[in-house]
């Protein structure tokens, strides 16, 4: 909980935001200052902007600060660090009163006059980058007086500096560290201590920061999968980037392929071959990759794809978020063959459900899409440290040696009742068959009769039967009694767990249900809670309302209202709050 001091200073809650030009270090920056906020056991949520260029443009990174869990950004800011004038001209109406702006007083010329109730602290960054030989430490030099603004633990500042260029070198080392400390005596020599808000250290056990792609890396490399190839997109590219960095440790293969279509074909064939294998895209991506997801349908191998959506059509917004990808997803691909789609909300989610996809997966032995977006991608959370304990390895039914010795008619596809057949690996003893793309028979053999047709079919989709009981329903968050119900799925989670907290300072009473399993659809709890009384909202960032019309298309329910956000931008709390009330 936020307290203020005598002075009316309010401590550990603070919305802060870097700007500037592309080059200017702005996301490393943003990330140290995030870092330094968890190390001193508090919360943060960080949330990143940058156009779609391959040079230049205007970059943003906003954390959230809290001394209780953070969910989400602001609209609404209390301190920008302004690398250039652009930024201040783009978002100086976000400042709230009493909030603040450092900036470069020698190249940027601002009159108090223009910012009422805004206080201005102008810091020479360039000048004194330059006075050490490098432009580029003015975002150090700008991080040094952030610091000292809100009367922050420098040493931490110090250690973290530190941590990061040890492995340039001491110069670098004390480059930075100089230059850090430079922005911080500038700010206390030349200030008097006005600012309104105070960030103070609360504990020794600090949580890790980490961004959704990162979460599913590290999900895959639990669950065991040895094989990555991918080609890359935006926002899916650090997945990549991630795992191949780390490909030793965990003892990968990671490869960049020519393209997407040759990805999900090393995919599948690795998963022939008994090696866990996933790959990565965006809806782009995927668009090529959908004749291959029917080969992992017909031939019945586990696979798992992750799709980062950003908005489309073709290549739309590159580098902003939308959730318009799940109605192509559940039909992608020619014909109908099962799937599982899951949607994770957070980091915590990300981690988990992605070692699920490769049990369900080899389980099923169906394709597992895990639904992302740039929002959840690209943004970072603080987060207690993943427990490996949870994450449990089921490889399904794959034949030992053993099994085979007996089995002198081995059927790849044999009829089951639950229409899993047991799977041989390649080079196994007994367990030689025939896989292609044509329809087949038990054995693997292409066929073109209607009778076998019809049985084949009908295998594949009686999976479907116990993937239904297996899925988890949608989670309620906030008071189970509410007569306000807010409905979202996968990223929307945070921004409208947020918006909870808003909403109680309010008085108002709101739940909320969340989606992470999309395909096939959780009907239960959704069923009883738009057969309530009360007012239902689905929030969604497309255009069509998906997953209210898919809802409608499985139940014959629909929520009251929807609320659709399709600008490229995420739901801001204060807006799910201002959209809702026009309602109620």
């Amino acid at each position: 909980m936020a307290k203020t001091t005598k002075a009316a200073k309010i401590i550990n809650k603070l919305s802060w935001k870097m700007g500037g030009p592309a080059g200017e270090g702005i996301m490393s920056a943003g990330m140290i200052f995030a870092k330094c906020a968890t190390r001193g056991g508090l919360n943060t949520y960080n949330y990143i902007e940058y156009p779609s260029l391959i040079k230049g443009g205007h970059n943003t990174y906003q954390v959230q600060v809290g001394a209780d869990e953070v969910f989400f950004v602001s609209n609404k800011i209390n301190l920008l660090v302004a690398l250039d004038k652009e930024t201040i001209d783009r978002h100086s109406q976000e400042l709230n009163p009493g909030g603040g702006i450092i900036y470069d007083g020698e190249k940027i010329n601002l009159d108090a006059k223009d910012y009422p109730q805004i206080k201005l602290y102008s810091v020479p960054l360039e000048a004194m980058a330059l006075e050490r030989k490098n432009r580029l430490l003015k975002n150090t030099i700008a991080l040094g007086a952030n610091l000292a603004l809100l009367d922050y633990d420098l040493e931490i500042l110090l250690s973290m500096i530190s941590d990061i260029f040890k492995r340039k070198g001491e110069a670098i080392v004390k480059m930075n560290t100089d230059a850090a400390r430079a922005g911080y005596d500038y700010i206390k020599n030349n200030f008097k201590a006005d600012f309104g808000f105070k960030l103070e250290k609360m504990s020794n056990q600090p949580k890790m920061v980490i961004s959704g792609n990162e979460a599913i890396a590290c999900g895959m490399q639990a669950a065991g999968c040895k094989f990555f190839p991918a080609y890359p997109m935006t926002p899916a590219t650090s997945i990549l980037h991630f795992l191949k960095a780390k490909e030793r440790d965990y003892n990968m293969v990671v490869v960049q392929t020519e393209d997407e279509i040759s990805a999900l074909a090393m995919a599948i064939g690795a998963n022939y071959a008994g090696v866990r294998s996933a790959t990565a895209t965006s809806g782009g991506g995927f668009s090529l990759m959908v004749e291959h997801l029917g080969l992992s349908g017909i031939t019945e191998t586990p696979v798992v794809v992750v799709n980062s959506q950003r908005p489309g059509p073709a290549t739309g917004l590159p580098t902003w978020t939308e959730q318009a990808d799940l109605r192509f997803l559940i039909h992608a691909a020619q014909g109908e063959f099962s799937r599982i789609i899951l949607a994770p909300g957070d980091a915590n989610e990300a981690f988990y459900l992605t070692a699920e996809a490769f049990n369900l997966a080899e389980k099923y032995q169906i394709p597992v899409i895990v639904l992302s977006d740039k929002l959840l991608s690209e943004s970072y959370e603080s987060t207690d440290e993943f427990d490996l304990s949870k994450v449990k390895i089921e490889r399904g039914e794959i034949l030992s040696d053993a099994d085979l010795a007996s089995n002198q008619n081995y059927l790849r596809y044999k009829i089951t009742a639950s229409g899993i057949s047991p799977r041989s690996l390649p080079g196994q003893a007994n367990g030689i068959s025939d896989t292609n793309s044509d329809e087949h028979d038990e054995y693997g053999f292409s066929t073109e009769e209607s009778e076998m047709r019809i049985k084949m079919m009908n295998k594949r989709f009686s999976k479907m039967e116990a993937i239904r009981k297996e899925i988890i329903e949608p989670k309620i968050y906030g008071d189970k009694k509410a007569k306000i119900t807010l409905i979202g799925w996968g990223s929307t989670k945070k921004p409208i767990l947020e918006s909870l907290k808003l909403f109680k300072e309010k008085g108002i009473v709101v739940r909320f249900l969340h989606f992470t399993y999309l395909w096939p659809l959780p009907e239960k709890q959704i069923k009883k809670i738009l057969t309530e009384k009360g007012k239902t909202f689905i929030l969604e960032n497309n255009h069509d309302g998906q997953l209210a019309a898919l809802i409608k298309e499985i139940t014959g329910l629909e929520p009251d209202h929807q609320i659709l956000k399709y600008d490229g931008r995420p739901f801001w709390p204060e807006e799910i709050v201002e959209r809702v009330r026009k309602f109620i």
